[in-house]
């Protein structure tokens, strides 16, 4: 029999469900949950084959390992499945919101991405499969949960997958720091992905082409670069504040 893990949160237990429904073995849910998000929850579960099973909230507190689990847990194979883009954006029922990763190799700035990714609700974070770190033990470690949260997904070539965006709708920006334009000028309600480079080196050459727009952070102090996984935060919240606002 394959190994298993355990993952906590209704974003952790959902995200599987809609994405790699094959790789949940069973979901425990708190059994005083009787709220329209928990019953939405049993739906779907139930509709994907995956036993449910109502456990006593103490259970789930050692299950979880004191973490903030939200009154599930779900039972899923350790092995992480690949995942495609076209595996999340074909489940979504909102416009996409999607971080991607150009040359980011430190794992430390992945697994902050990741966190900060999921804080603002962000739908899938994407990197090439060369020139970035990958999910490694120490992203996973440093991204708190967010790996099991967050679809991270690898592709073979990023200026071929931004093109395949653009082909379904999804407006593609930069972030540069010599643009023109800042980030509060752009509209960010539509079906967005942000892409972001390392720190230092910045988007490579046939990226920043590929991409619909290039956009700055505006800076106003001395320093003139911004940590990613900062940066990243600063993106995903403002087209989130637009997203939000009346109009």
């Amino acid at each position: 029999m394959a190994e298993t893990r355990l993952i906590h949160g209704f974003h952790a237990v959902l995200s599987k469900l809609r994405t790699v429904p094959g790789d949940v073995r069973e979901v425990y849910i708190a059994a005083s949950r009787q709220d329209g998000r928990a019953r939405d929850l049993i739906k779907l579960a139930e509709a994907q084959g995956v036993r449910v099973i109502p456990t006593d909230p103490a259970r789930l507190d050692g299950m979880a390992g004191g973490s903030r689990h939200q009154g599930v847990v779900a039972k899923v194979d350790a092995l992480q499945r690949a995942l495609k883009i076209d595996d999340v954006l074909d489940a979504m029922s909102e416009p996409p919101l999607l971080l991607v990763l150009d040359g980011v190799q430190d794992p430390h700035n992945l697994g902050a991405c990741l966190r900060v990714a999921d804080a603002a609700g962000a739908h899938a974070v994407i990197a090439p499969k060369d020139r970035a770190c990958g999910l490694n033990a120490t992203a996973i470690k440093v991204a708190s949960g967010a790996a099991d949260t967050v679809p991270y997904i690898v592709v073979t070539n990023l200026a071929r997958c931004l093109r395949e965006l653009q082909e379904r709708n999804i407006w593609v920006v930069g972030a540069a720091g010599e643009a023109d334009k800042d980030i509060y000028a752009t509209d960010q309600k539509c079906a967005l992905a942000w892409v972001l480079g390392a720190e230092g080196e910045g988007l490579r050459r046939l990226t920043r082409d590929t991409c619909d727009e290039l956009v700055r952070i505006p800076m106003h102090g001395s320093v003139e670069r911004l940590n990613v996984s900062v940066a990243s935060g600063i993106c995903l919240f403002e087209a989130r504040r637009q997203r939000a606002s009346p109009g």
